[in-house]
């Protein structure tokens, strides 16, 4: 497939990047000509300097043979004016990222009346509700809702106390045999002599450590014995501090309300704050910097359960989960605890923060790049690949993908066992009349089933296969 991105600040290069390793052909078009050298030395992609509104920048992207264009720079009306010229001339997908509630009304949307693969996308509202669902999972360093949330795939760091620290895969199977609700999916880890982090889909025996990263697929119903077995907690937080008071702070915010979690936010800008203030009747508002140690005492930063650092400014954001991880730490030795149970969430913007992040015990990152490229890709997969939903991940080489079958698929009336998986996926679990099960060499996939798969980048392929 032919693809033109139009923007490279973070979610258009991560976007270009992910698509590109699935082998499409893409252009990227960036106003920036600094932005352009850079993305040009990271990526195998076309890069074309100029306006994504330029009608001879996108012709010089090779929009005459564009199959599909992402427009998602900062800008609504860029974005807008891109897919419009697009559809023009004759791209017949289009995607758009779109921040400002009056782009879209109905009278905006109209532009577009005759487009049926036209999506709009606001990554600010995806990643709040990203990090939404890990408040609800305190612990999950990720976590993925597939087939309309039956299936859970969750990420987890796995901690000492955990009950599966020690187990062997063949002895945890063992126990889960007949009926398994749930499935080690992969294991990302560093072995001996090794400076990396590997990632691998288990096939043979491996004895679970500490410290390894998991991604466990399983039932929705099975998610308190998972959790637990994972040495999660389970409880939705009572109390919030959000730091930084963003559009995204704000969704976020609004949705922690509606759940009756007692809300704090800290804004540096005076006139934000004030905005803030009158937008949230029932959050406290706190105006002043995320850095000054006073304001997050007078704010009760120890007192929280989960402290979300979302300001523009990944550095901020991480010296402040520390503090907070500090601060949590200290009350809870005056009381005579050893673990204070305060989360933090931090958004980032650059990758190469997470291994600071994670060495540093910052207990989750959420990136608005992830969010956004899971749309993305389920968008350009759906058609060609009958892929129903798609989840990228910040930490370890996989993704999970949903997979609708249909009697055309490769894939039909054959049991796992008989197809050709390659080693670098796994199918996790099949969704029959919205009843999951996790699937087993002996299970059968049949016309109208949903199948999640986990699989290396590298398989994404030969899997879609199966199943197109």
């Amino acid at each position: 497939m032919r693809i033109i991105v139009v923007g490279a600040g973070e979610v258009g290069t991560y976007v270009a990047d992910r698509l590109s390793g699935q082998e499409h052909d893409v252009a990227l078009i960036e106003l920036d000509p600094a932005r352009c050298s850079v993305v040009g030395d990271k990526l195998d992609v076309l890069v074309v300097q100029g306006s994504g509104t330029d009608p001879g920048r996108l012709a010089a992207a090779g929009l005459a043979e564009a199959d599909l264009l992402v427009a998602v720079t900062k800008h609504d009306e860029v974005n807008l004016l891109s897919a419009l010229l697009a559809r023009r001339a004759g791209v017949t997908k289009t995607v758009v990222r779109i921040e400002s509630n009056r782009l879209r009304e109905p009278e905006v949307q109209a532009l577009f009346e005759d487009a049926d693969d036209h999506l709009v996308i606001d990554p600010d509202r995806e990643a709040a509700e990203e990090v939404f669902r890990l408040m609800e999972y305190p612990g999950a360093v990720d976590l993925a809702l597939m087939a309309d949330g039956e299936v859970v795939v969750l990420g987890v760091r796995l901690p000492g106390h955990a009950p599966l620290v020690g187990v062997s895969l063949h002895a945890l199977g063992r126990e889960l045999d007949p009926d398994w609700d749930f499935i080690v999916a992969s294991i990302t880890r560093t072995e001996e002599g090794e400076e990396d982090e590997q990632t691998i889909i288990p096939r043979e025996d491996v004895i679970l450590r500490e410290g390894d990263l998991l991604r466990v697929v399983c039932k929705r119903r099975a998610l308190r014995d998972v959790t637990k077995r994972l040495g999660l907690a389970r409880e939705m937080p009572t109390r919030a501090l959000i730091l930084g008071g963003g559009r995204t702070a704000e969704l976020l915010a609004n949705s922690l309300l509606d759940r009756g979690i007692d809300v704090g936010v800290i804004e540096r800008r005076p006139e934000r704050a004030y905005e803030l203030s009158a937008n949230l009747d029932r959050a406290v508002v706190y105006q002043g910097d995320i850095s000054d140690a006073d304001l997050l005492e007078e704010a009760g930063v120890a007192e929280q359960d989960v402290v979300i650092a979302m300001t523009g400014e990944d550095h901020a954001n991480v010296l402040a989960c520390l503090y907070a991880k500090s601060a949590g730490a200290s009350r809870a030795r005056r009381r005579g605890r050893s673990d204070s149970h305060l989360e933090t969430i931090a958004v980032i913007h650059r990758l190469e923060l997470l291994d600071l992040l994670e060495a540093q015990q910052v207990d989750a990152a959420v990136s608005p790049r992830t969010a956004t490229a899971n749309s993305v890709l389920r968008f350009v997969r759906g058609d060609v690949d009958s892929v129903a939903a798609v989840a990228t991940f910040l930490h370890g080489d996989v993704e999970v993908l949903e997979f609708a079958v249909s009697e055309d698929s490769a894939c039909q009336g054959k049991t796992v066992a008989d197809l050709s998986i390659p080693k670098g996926a796994l199918i996790g679990a099949i969704v029959r009349d919205s009843k999951p099960q996790i699937a087993r060499g002996r299970s059968t996939l049949r016309d109208r089933d949903h199948a999640v798969v986990i699989a290396r980048p590298d398989s994404v392929g030969r899997v879609s296969e199966l199943f197109g």
